[in-house]
């Protein structure tokens, strides 16, 4: 008995999934039955029988593709009418990641989740936390004469993004920080100076700002992180190099999700404890010069 209530539900659903894209594509009877390559009368039975009898592969799937449909999505199979390819294409994107500070599209991205909580690990310290003269060493090399004007406007951006209303989670590795006070690595020939002034000015926005903005320091040795950004449920994009690739599956997002909050879980350093770090480093800078 269940069987056949079960039978009849689901051809119920197959006409009104049928009917409701027919209408939303425009097309006529004649023209699906065109399409399908079957009568009309089997076009209007589909559409109209409230038997619990349903077509065969071969009708469901010649239906779903001129109706630009899925046949999942047709027999109550899944709750999404797009296929399988037009799924992947709106579930992942992939678009260019030029070398310069807030992009275009990073900006759009925080616009879109404002009020949201990012979860965010860079690829370096933070760009929004970077003073102005780590951002102009870091990138003036090749924005070369625009790089004032690139730097102003991003600053401006960046201003934007800190006001969003959106709490703010960093995670890095340990090394990170460490390699920028001690200048080496990426940061080999930044002068002290300057790395005194970043880290002050971080331990100032990790204490002024706290718990809006929140920053871990784990250990490279038991975890690892690509660069990425999480914007609340939304999307989650990681950062390639030349482009960036952006998931906007639930399911991803909160896999992803859960791979960052075990960075935080796990950090050796917490947000708490941030600013008495930072200030750590800078002290030995001091120290040494």
């Amino acid at each position: 008995m269940r069987e056949n209530i079960d039978k009849r539900l689901r051809a119920a659903q197959f006409r009104e999934r049928l009917n409701r894209a027919l209408r939303e594509s425009n097309l006529s009877q004649s023209a699906l039955a065109r399409a399908t390559d079957v009568d009309r009368s089997t076009i209007s039975q589909l559409l109209t029988d409230a038997g619990a009898r349903l077509p065969n592969a071969h009708v469901v799937g010649a239906c779903a593709t001129a109706l630009g449909v899925s046949a999942d999505w047709l027999l109550s199979l899944s709750d999404r009418p797009e296929s399988a390819a037009e799924l992947l294409a709106s579930s992942m994107s992939m678009t260019e990641a030029p070398r310069a500070l807030v992009d275009e599209r990073i900006y759009e991205w925080h616009r879109e989740a404002a009020g949201y909580k990012i979860r965010h690990v860079p690829a370096t310290l933070p760009d929004m936390l970077k003073t102005r003269a780590v951002l102009e060493w870091e990138y003036a090399p090749h924005l070369g004469r625009t790089a004032d004007q690139a730097i102003g406007a991003s600053q401006d951006r960046l201003t934007w993004m800190r006001q969003a209303g959106s709490d703010y989670e960093i995670a890095m590795p340990i090394y990170e920080i460490d390699s920028f006070a001690k200048g080496v690595g990426y940061y080999e020939g930044l002068s002290a100076e300057i790395r005194i002034e970043q880290l002050e000015h971080l331990e100032q926005l990790t204490t002024q700002l706290y718990p809006r903005l929140r920053i871990y320091l784990y250990d490279a040795k038991r975890l690892y992180s690509s660069p990425l950004t999480i914007f609340g449920p939304l999307l989650c994009v990681f950062y390639a190099g030349s482009h960036y690739m952006a998931f906007r599956d639930r399911e991803r997002v909160e896999t992803y999700t859960g791979h960052f909050d075990r960075l935080v879980r796990e950090a050796s350093i917490t947000a708490r404890q941030m600013p008495r770090r930072v200030g750590a480093l800078r002290a030995q800078i001091d120290e040494k010069t």
